[in-house]
């Protein structure tokens, strides 16, 4: 790894290591716990590093975020029991509607890179469906939009349960302090997005991408275990195993590696907070694909296979019922037409894209 001191811009920040640095993507690797627990120089010092990070390539890596590491393996594991369920018990938990979005969705059910020509989704989805199944899991207190939790099947379920609800506050906290860095780093009252996000309309995806042969990828060019998109929301927190295959668009159009590092967390901004940023901070393209050589345990080993890989993404949203427009200081107030977009709110824009991949 590299040293990148951005003191030239800013002298109050210091210099954080970076996690990738190829075809001017830079990722950097932060930590956070001085913004958690620190004093008001250190708070602004990573504020920046954060702020700056999501401005130029929309991703980094969080480390000492507050989730314990024991924390995030219980849920790890906790998962892949899940996935290893019968099907049959897995479909009775089956995803709704866009609107719910919650509850189990079966490989091959959604595609995030969609076709931009002629070709219908469906059929899109029947030639290189995205090799990956998982379980969405909203807040549990929304009127007519229950979570699909498996505890009436066994005490397994049960402890499934008690785990995710757990660990689904755990991140909305730790989204919440994001958004303070944001805020910080954008000029703007350190609390200005508590109220956007107390109600934690966010959405805890479990994530499997079953073993599959290597040769499914030399067979089918365009085939990957989840095709290029942006995330939708404010910000996205990733968990990930060893396995690899995660990769971000960089400025030249290329693809990189987003190497997995442990005890980290890899944010990105979404969609929603680009545009309630008026495209100040970015929303950056990402994909996950064949794992590499590098990463991949028992890649070389002659097997015909690539082991499973299981990811945690927790995305977060400004809630529902908000209206999200141009921030403060990102336009000129007294020129509208320096706003790009109309404003929306977050239930709409949300279901609009949901629509769109499932």
């Amino acid at each position: 790894m590299s040293e990148m001191d951005n003191a030239s811009s800013q002298p109050q920040r210091r210099p954080v290591i970076t996690a990738v640095d190829k075809d001017d993507l830079v990722i950097p690797v932060i930590e956070f716990g001085p913004f958690l627990t620190g004093t008001p120089s250190d708070r602004n010092a990573v504020a920046a590093s954060v702020t700056n990070a999501f401005k130029t390539s929309g991703f980094l890596y969080l480390r000492d975020h507050g989730i314990p590491f024991s924390t995030v393996s219980q849920v790890f594991e906790s998962s892949a029991r899940f996935f290893a369920r019968p099907q049959v018990q897995k479909d009775s938990l089956g995803w709704t509607s866009p609107q719910s979005n919650r509850g189990y969705i079966k490989t091959g059910q959604e595609k995030l890179n969609l076709p931009t020509d002629t070709t219908d989704k469906d059929t899109a989805k029947r030639v290189t469906p995205d090799l990956k199944e998982t379980m969405e899991i909203g807040r549990d207190d929304v009127d007519g939009l229950p979570n699909r939790w498996p505890d009436n099947l066994d005490d397994e379920g049960k402890e499934f349960k008690k785990v995710m609800q757990s660990f689904f506050e755990k991140c909305k906290a730790l989204h919440t302090e994001v958004m303070r860095a944001i805020a910080i780093g954008m000029n703007l009252p350190e609390h200005y997005f508590d109220n956007y996000v107390d109600a934690g309309d966010n959405n805890l995806r479990l994530l499997h991408y079953p073993s599959v042969p290597k040769d499914t990828f030399k067979q089918n060019p365009g085939q990957v275990r989840a095709g290029e998109h942006s995330d939708y929301g404010s910000i996205t927190l990733l968990f990930q195993d060893q396995r690899g295959g995660l990769q971000v668009r960089s400025p030249k159009g290329t693809f990189v590696d987003a190497t997995p590092i442990a005890d980290t967390v890899v944010v990105n901004a979404g969609d929603l907070l680009a545009r309630w940023s008026n495209d100040i901070i970015k929303s950056t393209r990402h994909r996950v694909v064949e794992p590499p050589k590098t990463v991949e345990a028992g890649s070389d080993d002659g097997s015909d296979s690539y082991p499973a890989r299981y990811s945690i993404a927790y995305f977060c949203n400004p809630n529902m019922n908000k209206f999200i427009e141009a921030l403060p200081g990102t336009f000129e107030e007294e020129l509208n037409e320096s706003k790009k977009y109309p404003g929306i709110t977050t239930g709409d824009y949300l279901v609009q894209r949901l629509t769109a991949t499932i």
